[in-house]
Protein backbone atom coordinates (compact mmCIF):
# COMPACT_ATOMS: atom_id res chain seq x y z
CA UNK A 1 0.00 0.00 0.00
CA UNK A 2 1.07 3.60 -0.55
CA UNK A 3 0.20 6.98 0.56
CA UNK A 4 -0.04 10.56 -0.68
CA UNK A 5 2.24 12.52 1.76
CA UNK A 6 1.72 15.78 0.38
CA UNK A 7 0.59 17.94 -2.64
CA UNK A 8 1.77 21.64 -3.72
CA UNK A 9 0.15 23.71 -6.84
CA UNK A 10 1.68 26.45 -8.77
CA UNK A 11 -0.04 28.83 -11.60
CA UNK A 12 1.51 31.35 -13.83
CA UNK A 13 1.85 34.92 -13.23
CA UNK A 14 -1.18 36.25 -15.57
CA UNK A 15 -4.63 35.97 -13.52
CA UNK A 16 -7.12 36.59 -15.99
CA UNK A 17 -10.78 37.35 -15.51
CA UNK A 18 -13.13 35.31 -17.45
CA UNK A 19 -15.19 38.39 -18.64
CA UNK A 20 -11.75 39.80 -19.65
CA UNK A 21 -11.16 36.85 -21.77
CA UNK A 22 -14.27 36.99 -22.82
CA UNK A 23 -13.25 40.87 -24.55
CA UNK A 24 -10.27 38.74 -26.84
CA UNK A 25 -12.23 36.08 -27.80
CA UNK A 26 -15.01 38.68 -28.87
CA UNK A 27 -12.54 40.19 -31.35
CA UNK A 28 -11.54 36.50 -32.82
CA UNK A 29 -14.58 34.73 -32.73
CA UNK A 30 -17.71 36.84 -33.04
CA UNK A 31 -18.06 39.66 -35.99
CA UNK A 32 -21.83 40.40 -35.38
CA UNK A 33 -23.78 41.35 -32.22
CA UNK A 34 -26.01 38.62 -31.73
CA UNK A 35 -22.59 36.24 -31.88
CA UNK A 36 -20.97 38.81 -29.34
CA UNK A 37 -24.38 37.99 -27.35
CA UNK A 38 -24.07 34.57 -27.66
CA UNK A 39 -20.29 34.24 -26.46
CA UNK A 40 -21.18 36.33 -23.52
CA UNK A 41 -23.80 34.07 -22.79
CA UNK A 42 -22.03 31.04 -22.85
CA UNK A 43 -19.18 32.84 -20.34
CA UNK A 44 -21.26 33.70 -18.13
CA UNK A 45 -22.90 30.02 -17.77
CA UNK A 46 -19.40 28.92 -17.04
CA UNK A 47 -19.13 28.55 -13.63
CA UNK A 48 -15.49 29.67 -14.31
CA UNK A 49 -14.27 33.54 -12.16
CA UNK A 50 -10.95 33.43 -13.39
CA UNK A 51 -8.33 31.66 -15.24
CA UNK A 52 -4.02 31.28 -15.21
CA UNK A 53 -2.11 31.56 -18.43
CA UNK A 54 1.52 31.91 -19.63
CA UNK A 55 0.45 34.60 -22.18
CA UNK A 56 -0.55 37.81 -21.17
CA UNK A 57 -2.90 39.10 -23.92
CA UNK A 58 -6.14 37.37 -23.21
CA UNK A 59 -6.53 40.70 -21.02
CA UNK A 60 -5.48 42.99 -23.06
CA UNK A 61 -6.34 45.65 -26.09
CA UNK A 62 -4.86 44.36 -29.15
CA UNK A 63 -2.47 46.94 -29.41
CA UNK A 64 -1.00 45.19 -26.17
CA UNK A 65 -0.83 41.61 -27.57
CA UNK A 66 2.85 40.10 -27.23
CA UNK A 67 2.41 36.83 -28.12
CA UNK A 68 -0.69 37.18 -31.10
CA UNK A 69 0.06 39.25 -33.70
CA UNK A 70 -1.58 42.80 -33.32
CA UNK A 71 -4.21 41.90 -35.78
CA UNK A 72 -7.93 40.71 -36.18
CA UNK A 73 -7.27 38.05 -38.31
CA UNK A 74 -4.24 37.03 -36.00
CA UNK A 75 -1.46 36.63 -39.19
CA UNK A 76 0.60 35.54 -39.27
CA UNK A 77 -0.85 32.64 -36.62
CA UNK A 78 2.10 31.30 -33.57
CA UNK A 79 3.29 28.06 -35.22
CA UNK A 80 4.18 25.14 -33.18
CA UNK A 81 7.51 26.00 -32.87
CA UNK A 82 6.65 28.90 -31.14
CA UNK A 83 4.14 27.41 -29.19
CA UNK A 84 6.70 24.70 -27.88
CA UNK A 85 9.61 27.58 -27.29
CA UNK A 86 7.52 29.27 -24.58
CA UNK A 87 6.45 25.62 -23.32
CA UNK A 88 10.04 24.71 -22.76
CA UNK A 89 11.22 27.56 -21.24
CA UNK A 90 7.96 28.50 -18.68
CA UNK A 91 6.90 24.27 -17.95
CA UNK A 92 10.21 23.35 -16.41
CA UNK A 93 9.87 27.04 -13.86
CA UNK A 94 5.76 26.18 -12.86
CA UNK A 95 6.99 22.43 -12.56
CA UNK A 96 9.94 23.81 -9.86
CA UNK A 97 7.63 26.10 -8.04
CA UNK A 98 4.76 22.86 -7.41
CA UNK A 99 7.39 20.76 -6.29
CA UNK A 100 8.99 23.41 -3.67
CA UNK A 101 5.28 24.20 -2.55
CA UNK A 102 4.86 20.10 -2.27
CA UNK A 103 8.50 19.16 -0.82
CA UNK A 104 8.25 22.57 1.88
CA UNK A 105 11.37 22.68 4.21
CA UNK A 106 9.82 18.96 5.12
CA UNK A 107 10.99 16.56 2.19
CA UNK A 108 14.69 16.72 0.90
CA UNK A 109 14.31 16.26 -3.16
CA UNK A 110 17.72 14.33 -2.74
CA UNK A 111 15.60 11.56 -1.19
CA UNK A 112 13.23 11.00 -4.21
CA UNK A 113 13.61 7.46 -5.47
CA UNK A 114 11.29 8.23 -8.76
CA UNK A 115 10.07 11.38 -10.86
CA UNK A 116 6.91 10.99 -13.16
CA UNK A 117 6.03 13.59 -15.06
CA UNK A 118 2.88 14.61 -16.64
CA UNK A 119 1.65 16.56 -19.75
CA UNK A 120 0.00 16.55 -22.74
CA UNK A 121 0.77 20.47 -23.91
CA UNK A 122 3.98 19.67 -24.35
CA UNK A 123 6.79 17.81 -25.51
CA UNK A 124 10.83 17.65 -26.33
CA UNK A 125 13.57 15.62 -26.00
CA UNK A 126 15.40 16.25 -23.55
CA UNK A 127 12.06 16.59 -22.23
CA UNK A 128 10.79 18.01 -18.86
CA UNK A 129 11.41 15.25 -16.73
CA UNK A 130 15.15 16.35 -17.61
CA UNK A 131 14.47 19.82 -16.63
CA UNK A 132 13.12 19.13 -13.56
CA UNK A 133 16.24 17.07 -12.82
CA UNK A 134 18.71 19.34 -12.93
CA UNK A 135 17.00 22.26 -11.80
CA UNK A 136 15.79 21.03 -8.61
CA UNK A 137 19.23 18.89 -8.40
CA UNK A 138 18.05 15.50 -7.78
CA UNK A 139 19.82 12.37 -7.83
CA UNK A 140 21.51 11.54 -11.39
CA UNK A 141 20.46 7.96 -11.27
CA UNK A 142 17.10 8.61 -10.27
CA UNK A 143 14.46 6.50 -11.42
CA UNK A 144 12.15 8.53 -14.08
CA UNK A 145 9.33 8.07 -17.17
CA UNK A 146 7.27 10.61 -18.26
CA UNK A 147 3.25 10.62 -19.00
CA UNK A 148 2.07 12.48 -22.33
CA UNK A 149 -0.87 13.14 -23.92
CA UNK A 150 -3.36 11.04 -22.06
CA UNK A 151 -5.58 13.89 -20.92
CA UNK A 152 -7.08 15.23 -17.94
CA UNK A 153 -6.71 11.16 -16.26
CA UNK A 154 -3.38 11.25 -16.38
CA UNK A 155 -2.78 12.11 -12.77
CA UNK A 156 -4.55 9.05 -11.85
CA UNK A 157 -2.67 7.12 -14.33
CA UNK A 158 0.18 8.09 -12.66
CA UNK A 159 -0.65 7.46 -8.98
CA UNK A 160 -1.36 4.22 -10.26
CA UNK A 161 2.10 3.83 -11.30
CA UNK A 162 3.61 5.33 -8.31
CA UNK A 163 1.65 2.80 -5.89
CA UNK A 164 3.02 -0.22 -8.12
CA UNK A 165 6.38 1.55 -7.41
CA UNK A 166 5.92 1.82 -3.53
CA UNK A 167 4.54 -1.83 -3.18
CA UNK A 168 7.72 -3.37 -5.05
CA UNK A 169 10.09 -1.20 -2.29
CA UNK A 170 10.92 1.51 0.00
CA UNK A 171 10.18 4.30 -2.44
CA UNK A 172 9.43 8.19 -2.68
CA UNK A 173 7.79 9.10 -5.58
CA UNK A 174 7.14 12.41 -6.91
CA UNK A 175 4.71 13.23 -9.88
CA UNK A 176 4.45 16.71 -11.08
CA UNK A 177 1.71 17.21 -13.86
CA UNK A 178 2.08 20.77 -15.57
CA UNK A 179 -0.08 21.70 -18.53
CA UNK A 180 -0.20 24.82 -20.24
CA UNK A 181 -3.24 24.46 -22.11
CA UNK A 182 -3.78 28.43 -23.05
CA UNK A 183 -0.78 28.08 -25.59
CA UNK A 184 -3.02 26.07 -27.68
CA UNK A 185 -5.46 28.46 -28.67
CA UNK A 186 -7.20 28.07 -32.05
CA UNK A 187 -9.02 30.98 -34.47
CA UNK A 188 -11.20 28.64 -36.13
CA UNK A 189 -14.83 29.59 -34.62
CA UNK A 190 -15.14 26.00 -34.41
CA UNK A 191 -17.74 24.66 -31.14
CA UNK A 192 -14.85 22.57 -30.62
CA UNK A 193 -12.31 26.05 -30.23
CA UNK A 194 -14.94 28.18 -28.63
CA UNK A 195 -15.46 25.53 -26.09
CA UNK A 196 -11.75 25.06 -25.32
CA UNK A 197 -11.07 28.20 -24.88
CA UNK A 198 -13.67 28.56 -22.53
CA UNK A 199 -12.80 26.02 -20.14
CA UNK A 200 -8.87 25.28 -20.55
CA UNK A 201 -5.78 27.07 -18.34
CA UNK A 202 -2.92 26.85 -17.45
CA UNK A 203 -1.21 25.43 -13.93
CA UNK A 204 0.99 22.58 -12.50
CA UNK A 205 0.42 20.00 -9.67
CA UNK A 206 3.11 17.63 -7.60
CA UNK A 207 2.32 15.23 -5.56
CA UNK A 208 4.61 12.77 -2.98
CA UNK A 209 3.80 9.00 -3.02
CA UNK A 210 5.29 7.02 -0.24
CA UNK A 211 5.59 3.89 0.85
CA UNK A 212 3.25 2.60 3.40
CA UNK A 213 6.20 2.25 6.12
CA UNK A 214 7.08 5.58 5.67
CA UNK A 215 6.79 7.53 8.93
CA UNK A 216 4.52 10.45 7.79
CA UNK A 217 1.23 10.28 8.00
CA UNK A 218 -0.73 10.62 4.55
CA UNK A 219 -4.02 9.35 2.26
CA UNK A 220 -3.37 6.04 1.82
CA UNK A 221 -4.36 4.81 -1.80
CA UNK A 222 -6.41 1.49 -1.69
CA UNK A 223 -7.52 0.81 -5.22
CA UNK A 224 -7.75 1.59 -8.81
CA UNK A 225 -9.96 1.44 -11.68
CA UNK A 226 -10.69 2.35 -15.36
CA UNK A 227 -12.74 1.88 -18.32
CA UNK A 228 -12.97 3.16 -21.56
CA UNK A 229 -16.44 4.17 -23.40
CA UNK A 230 -15.93 3.60 -26.77
CA UNK A 231 -18.64 4.93 -28.08
CA UNK A 232 -17.41 8.33 -26.69
CA UNK A 233 -13.74 7.72 -28.42
CA UNK A 234 -14.45 10.88 -31.27
CA UNK A 235 -16.03 12.89 -28.62
CA UNK A 236 -12.81 13.83 -27.03
CA UNK A 237 -9.31 13.78 -28.46
CA UNK A 238 -6.01 15.86 -28.82
CA UNK A 239 -4.15 15.88 -32.02
CA UNK A 240 -1.01 17.64 -33.01
CA UNK A 241 -0.56 20.05 -35.74
CA UNK A 242 1.53 22.53 -37.46
CA UNK A 243 -0.54 25.71 -35.68
CA UNK A 244 -0.67 24.13 -32.15
CA UNK A 245 -2.96 21.20 -30.93
CA UNK A 246 -6.01 20.78 -31.90
CA UNK A 247 -8.98 19.84 -29.26
CA UNK A 248 -12.20 17.79 -30.02
CA UNK A 249 -14.47 17.92 -27.08
CA UNK A 250 -18.26 17.01 -28.06
CA UNK A 251 -21.14 18.66 -26.37
CA UNK A 252 -21.32 15.04 -25.95
CA UNK A 253 -19.26 14.25 -23.64
CA UNK A 254 -21.67 14.93 -20.41
CA UNK A 255 -24.31 12.59 -21.40
CA UNK A 256 -21.98 10.46 -22.23
CA UNK A 257 -20.38 10.34 -18.63
CA UNK A 258 -24.19 10.97 -16.81
CA UNK A 259 -24.87 7.71 -18.79
CA UNK A 260 -22.06 5.37 -17.97
CA UNK A 261 -20.69 7.49 -14.63
CA UNK A 262 -23.10 5.20 -11.67
CA UNK A 263 -22.31 1.90 -13.48
CA UNK A 264 -18.39 2.39 -13.36
CA UNK A 265 -18.69 3.92 -9.63
CA UNK A 266 -20.46 0.81 -8.84
CA UNK A 267 -17.46 -1.17 -10.62
CA UNK A 268 -15.21 1.26 -8.56
CA UNK A 269 -16.79 0.42 -5.11
CA UNK A 270 -16.89 -3.49 -5.64
CA UNK A 271 -13.03 -3.65 -5.48
CA UNK A 272 -13.28 -2.40 -2.28
CA UNK A 273 -16.14 -4.23 -1.37
CA UNK A 274 -17.90 -0.90 -0.01
CA UNK A 275 -21.40 0.49 -0.96
CA UNK A 276 -22.25 4.47 -2.31
CA UNK A 277 -23.49 5.65 1.49
CA UNK A 278 -19.75 4.65 2.70
CA UNK A 279 -17.67 7.26 0.69
CA UNK A 280 -17.60 10.31 2.70
CA UNK A 281 -15.57 12.76 0.01
CA UNK A 282 -15.87 12.79 -4.02
CA UNK A 283 -12.65 13.71 -5.77
CA UNK A 284 -14.20 14.59 -9.14
CA UNK A 285 -12.15 16.20 -11.59
CA UNK A 286 -14.01 19.21 -12.77
CA UNK A 287 -14.01 19.01 -16.74
CA UNK A 288 -16.32 21.59 -17.20
CA UNK A 289 -20.08 22.94 -15.08
CA UNK A 290 -22.06 20.59 -17.62
CA UNK A 291 -19.58 17.89 -16.54
CA UNK A 292 -20.19 18.26 -13.10
CA UNK A 293 -23.97 18.69 -13.51
CA UNK A 294 -23.78 15.25 -15.12
CA UNK A 295 -21.88 13.82 -12.53
CA UNK A 296 -24.20 15.28 -9.71
CA UNK A 297 -27.55 13.61 -11.34
CA UNK A 298 -25.78 10.64 -12.44
CA UNK A 299 -25.12 9.93 -8.31
CA UNK A 300 -28.16 11.31 -7.20
CA UNK A 301 -26.27 13.68 -5.20
CA UNK A 302 -28.19 16.49 -2.90
CA UNK A 303 -25.87 17.73 -0.48
CA UNK A 304 -22.81 19.43 -1.99
CA UNK A 305 -20.68 16.54 -2.38
CA UNK A 306 -19.16 18.14 -5.30
CA UNK A 307 -18.20 21.43 -3.60
CA UNK A 308 -14.40 21.54 -4.10
CA UNK A 309 -14.76 20.79 -7.42
CA UNK A 310 -16.95 23.57 -8.49
CA UNK A 311 -14.61 25.71 -6.39
CA UNK A 312 -11.48 24.65 -8.41
CA UNK A 313 -13.33 25.31 -11.72
CA UNK A 314 -14.45 28.88 -10.52
CA UNK A 315 -11.17 30.24 -9.36
CA UNK A 316 -8.40 27.97 -11.72
CA UNK A 317 -10.87 26.33 -14.69
CA UNK A 318 -9.99 23.42 -16.11
CA UNK A 319 -6.00 22.44 -15.89
CA UNK A 320 -6.33 19.44 -17.30
CA UNK A 321 -4.19 16.88 -15.94
CA UNK A 322 -3.43 19.00 -12.87
CA UNK A 323 -6.93 19.92 -12.11
CA UNK A 324 -7.60 16.49 -9.77
CA UNK A 325 -4.66 17.26 -7.88
CA UNK A 326 -5.69 20.75 -7.27
CA UNK A 327 -8.99 19.75 -6.11
CA UNK A 328 -7.84 16.56 -3.93
CA UNK A 329 -5.21 19.46 -2.12
CA UNK A 330 -8.45 21.37 -0.81
CA UNK A 331 -9.74 18.28 0.33
CA UNK A 332 -7.19 17.27 2.42
CA UNK A 333 -7.69 20.50 4.32
CA UNK A 334 -10.61 17.97 5.94
CA UNK A 335 -8.11 15.06 6.02
CA UNK A 336 -9.37 13.95 9.70
CA UNK A 337 -12.90 13.68 8.18
CA UNK A 338 -11.74 11.43 5.48
CA UNK A 339 -13.20 8.01 5.89
CA UNK A 340 -13.22 7.02 2.23
CA UNK A 341 -12.40 8.73 -0.77
CA UNK A 342 -13.73 8.03 -4.55
CA UNK A 343 -11.83 10.21 -7.49
CA UNK A 344 -12.32 10.14 -10.94
CA UNK A 345 -10.91 12.12 -13.99
CA UNK A 346 -12.18 11.42 -17.71
CA UNK A 347 -10.17 12.00 -21.38
CA UNK A 348 -9.32 10.82 -24.80
CA UNK A 349 -10.76 7.24 -25.01
CA UNK A 350 -13.29 8.65 -24.00
CA UNK A 351 -11.43 7.29 -20.67
CA UNK A 352 -12.32 7.10 -17.48
CA UNK A 353 -10.24 6.85 -14.64
CA UNK A 354 -10.86 6.32 -10.33
CA UNK A 355 -9.16 5.46 -7.86
CA UNK A 356 -9.99 5.20 -3.44
CA UNK A 357 -8.52 6.22 -0.58
CA UNK A 358 -8.61 6.91 3.29
CA UNK A 359 -6.62 8.39 5.84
Amino acid sequence: MSKIISIGTSVPAHCHQQMDILKFMQIVYATTEAEKRKLRYLYQQSGIQQRYSVISDYNKPLEEWKFYPQSENLEPFPNLEQRMGIFNKQAPLLSVDAIRNCLGHVHDSKKITHLITVSCTGMSAPGLDLQVLELMDMEKNIFRTSINFMGCYAAIHALKIADALCKDSPAQVLIVCTELCTLHFQREATIDNITSSLLFADGSAAVLVCSDDNKNEGLHLDNFYSEVIPKGKRDMAWELSSNGFLMTLSGYVPDLIEEDFERIVNSTLQKDKISKEEVSHWCIHPGGKRVLEAIHKSLNFTNGQLSNSYKVLNEFGNLSSATILFVLKEMLHQKKAIKKMLGAAFGPGLTVETFTAHY
